[in-house]
């Protein structure tokens, strides 16, 4: 149970959030560039941390320190399902592509790729629809994990008394989850991306202080007691088989190592080393993460912004779990993790907080993850009214004055709100709906998104198909292949989305040659473009061909190893595992200088 002052310390919070709010709505109110994108005139650190607190969202947090208890060392990998390297391509090139084009939405960028004729109609379409569905599936994912981590610390029984009406058990969480998504939805609303970076920068700040004292109290446990661990858990490396066998230590997580699916943990690698690399290829997908990429005042900020984000998250995201996952193992036998009747280990974060944080930590650390929640809410929802009110609205309503356009973005929150909700009462757990978005939803978005930077001959119809070829089937995959884990279907989707792209392809013509030109000219990608870039050459003869893909992959091959040391470098440090934390350290700084001769010192090419 909380105690009088850590309530009062989250009720603060909360009502910051809504002072920020207030504070920044008239700025919202200006125009739709300040509404939806802060104006272009945010910094990109600042952007940045709003983007890692985004990213340091409740559900994600519950499932990472699950599976660093479960799997340990090897659960490293495990996020690359995401995957969470993305934002190394997104530093490297990829952020200054998508920054060039100057839009506000991805979907307004497919006109600024295929133009308006029938395929780029269909096109923006698509990924309107795409755009919202994979809102909705994050909101309704975060949704659903902070029910469950409230009612570790709010028991109904407590509550229940106060509120007029009676709630069935297995809907405590969704009744939870509702009440502090109106937070969200209040200074989100109304504050438009202003009023989400400034709550977002007060968010970041409690959770960095929050997981350096989690990890200081894991720490010293450590150095108190001592852990029971199957071989292999402290083995960041693996073979085919995971090999990793908790009989007679805590034989329960051998059953949940069965049912997520890991047990062939060099296949289940590869899968997602292969879908990682084409996911990050294809560009970051229609949600928060791109509005902050188009918010940033210019393709060299996008850059920087997007490698800021791993700097600021990994280290203190990792000490929080470390810490943890750290304290879980060591107080096994103390943490309440039956839910009915059967043990739920994504219970291990909320059970810890409950055991092992003292008052007035056990305030801030709240307020921090209800926090981190609202913040991957609130942008998550900032992307959805993007859509909705830029690509829907506007394009049928071009003379909307800026009243309407105010009422129509906060109708449209609304509505995505309320759907989304709805919407989580059919979601089982965190696990299944992350399995769904990451491999299932954005399975299906990833030939076509590779497509349309590199290939010139790609046009709208062909977009169009292959994008409905993949929703479709990431929508009924999981309906029909009920016992299989959805990236074994990747392969799968993967071939229809291809056939999908080829055959609407070529049952149209290119692209106008004007729209690629102009498209080409701008945002000067590598790939298969040399009739595009020879007619823009006889153009204009100064233009220069983008030759760095070679230097783009060393770059992406460098930061992953250094975003990957950041991941590890945290946990090591929790486990007092020294040494190969000085080995990690060492690598990480080898990197560091790698990417600030090959990178950042050559930032100024992305104007």
């Amino acid at each position: 149970m909380l105690k009088t002052v850590d309530i009062l310390i989250i009720l603060a919070y909360l009502a910051a959030t809504v002072i920020i709010g207030l504070v920044l709505r008239k700025r919202a109110q200006r125009s739709k560039d300040d509404y939806l994108l802060g104006g272009k005139s945010i910094p990109w650190y600042m952007l940045g941390l709003s983007n890692a607190s985004g990213m340091f969202d409740i559900s994600g947090t519950m499932w990472l320190v699950t599976i660093t208890f479960v799997y340990g060392l090897k659960s490293i990998w495990i996020p690359w399902l995401w995957p969470v390297f993305n934002q190394v391509f997104l530093m490297v090139y990829l952020s200054a592509w998508l920054r060039r084009s100057n839009v506000t939405t991805g979907a307004e960028w497919i006109f600024f790729r295929f133009g308006e004729g029938k395929g780029g109609r269909r096109s923006h379409t698509v990924v309107v629809i795409f755009a919202i569905v994979s809102c909705l599936g994050f909101l309704a994912y975060g949704f659903i994990g902070l029910g469950k981590f409230v009612e570790i610390f709010l028991p109904w029984e407590v509550i229940g008394a106060y509120i007029p009406f009676d709630i069935a058990p297995q809907y405590v969480p969704h009744f939870y989850g509702t009440v502090f998504t109106c937070f969200a939805v209040f200074y989100s609303v109304l504050g438009g991306m202003s009023g989400i970076v400034w709550t977002d920068l007060l968010q970041f700040t409690i959770m960095t202080v929050s997981a350096f004292a989690i990890a200081f109290i894991a720490w010293s446990a450590m150095g108190e007691h001592s852990m029971t661990l199957p071989e292999g858990w402290m083995d960041p490396f693996f073979g085919w088989q995971l090999d990793i066998d908790w009989t007679g230590i805590i034989s329960e997580v051998n059953e949940k190592i069965a049912s997520d699916g890991f047990s062939l943990f060099g296949i289940f690698f590869m899968l997602c080393v292969f879908k990682g690399l084409l996911s990050s290829i294809a560009g970051p997908a229609p949600n928060y993460d791109m509005q902050k990429i188009l918010s940033t005042k210019s393709p060299k900020e996008a850059a920087k912004m997007s490698g800021f984000v791993s700097l600021a998250l990994m280290p203190a995201r990792y000490l929080m779990i470390g810490g943890f996952a750290v304290l879980g193992l060591l107080f096994y036998d103390q943490l309440d993790l039956q839910r009915a009747g059967a043990i739920d280990f994504e219970q291990i974060l909320p059970s810890a907080i409950s055991q092992f944080v003292p008052v007035g930590l056990m305030g801030l650390l709240l307020a921090g993850l209800l926090a981190a929640f609202m913040s991957t809410f609130a942008g998550t929802l900032n992307a959805a009214q993007a859509y909705l009110v830029n690509d829907i609205y506007l394009r049928n309503k071009k003379d909307a004055s800026p009243k309407q356009i105010s009422a129509m973005n906060y109708t449209s929150g609304i509505v995505v709100v309320v759907v989304s909700i709805v919407l989580g009462f059919f979601v089982k757990d965190v696990n299944s709906i992350t399995q769904w978005i990451v491999s299932a939803l954005w399975g299906g978005y990833i030939v076509s998104n590779i497509l349309k930077w590199h290939w010139w001959r790609f046009n709208g119809e062909g977009y169009f198909w292959g994008m409905l070829s993949g929703l479709v089937p990431a929508v009924l995959f999981p309906l029909v292949f009920k016992e299989t884990l959805e990236l074994h279907l990747f392969p799968l989707l993967l071939l229809i989305t291809t056939l999908g792209c080829i055959i609407g392809t070529y049952t149209a013509g290119p692209t106008d040659e004007k729209k690629l030109m102009e498209f080409y000219k701008r945002t000067r990608p590598w790939g298969f473009w040399k009739p595009i870039h020879d007619k823009v050459v006889a153009e204009d003869p100064t233009f220069v061909e983008n030759k760095k893909f070679k230097k783009d992959m060393f770059n992406i091959f460098v930061g992953t190893a250094a975003q990957t040391l950041l991941v590890i470098i945290p946990l090591y440090l929790v486990l007092r595992e020294y040494t190969p934390l000085l080995i990690c350290l060492g690598i990480f700084a080898v990197c560091a200088i790698l990417l600030k001769k090959f990178w950042w010192d050559t930032l100024d090419e992305q104007l």
